[in-house]
């Protein structure tokens, strides 16, 4: 598994089979410093935790460049298919596909989703993380934006999670004492990975103290470097 972070909460993620990225937020991404087309190459299918537009980000464009499946809520299918999308993947909280090389799941997020168009917001389905399970491969959770919940454990322990990407930037997530503790009391994984931070100024610029918080622990912090592709 070959795991790429393209700054805020984008991922792309190169598994046998299949290329997909996690809330593909390039344009109007302040921490994106690469090109969206090359970062974007290959790709099979889309992943979106919910309808906020840093994490719909270029979704639409990269799909029909690439021909690409979107993989998200129901809600949020159909309006990207009134916008032109042609190849999707409708789920929900709780519900698991099968996409061939790898299987998708969504889970709970505390958190809203919705976009304003013409000055009028509107709900866009849940808000969720993912669960991504590909043969021979970790499993890995991205949280998507959320806050912490006790719930995080039985996730967890239902889906065996090995990598669990979450969100440290306080405002709009928890913040990153706050995420250290949902690793170490509820998720228990193997490696944590920091997202939704070093973008906009309102949240947090850095992982220190995210990664100051679980020394000692069990669970490895890993800060990729942007643009920088990990093997896991």
């Amino acid at each position: 598994m070959k795991l790429t972070w393209f700054g805020h909460s984008a991922f792309r993620l190169d598994l046998p089979g299949a290329s997909l990225l996690i809330d593909p937020f390039f344009t109007g991404n302040p921490a994106f410093e690469g090109n969206a087309a090359e970062a974007s190459k290959g790709v099979s299918h889309i992943v979106i935790t919910h309808g906020h537009g840093d994490h719909i980000g270029d979704a639409l464009a990269i799909a029909e460049a690439n021909h690409a499946t979107v993989v998200t809520n129901f809600d949020l299918c159909m309006y990207l298919a009134s916008k032109g999308l042609k190849k999707f993947e409708p789920m929900n909280t709780g519900g698991t596909v099968d996409l061939g090389s790898f299987q998708t799941t969504l889970v709970r997020a505390d958190h809203s989703a919705g976009l304003v168009e013409a000055g009028v917001a509107f709900p866009l389905g849940s808000a969720n993380g993912v669960v991504i399970k590909a043969p021979g491969e970790k499993t890995l959770w991205h949280m998507g934006d959320t806050d912490i919940f006790p719930g995080m454990a039985l996730i967890s322990e239902l889906n065996a999670v090995d990598i669990c990407i979450c969100p440290i930037g306080d405002r709009f997530t928890m913040g990153a004492k706050t995420a250290a503790l949902a690793m170490t009391r509820f998720v228990k994984p193997k490696v944590a990975i920091p997202c939704h931070y070093g973008s906009f100024p309102i949240i947090a610029q850095n992982a220190d103290e995210f990664v100051a918080a679980l020394k000692g622990s069990d669970v490895r912090a890993l800060v990729p470097g942007k643009g920088e592709a990990v093997e896991i």
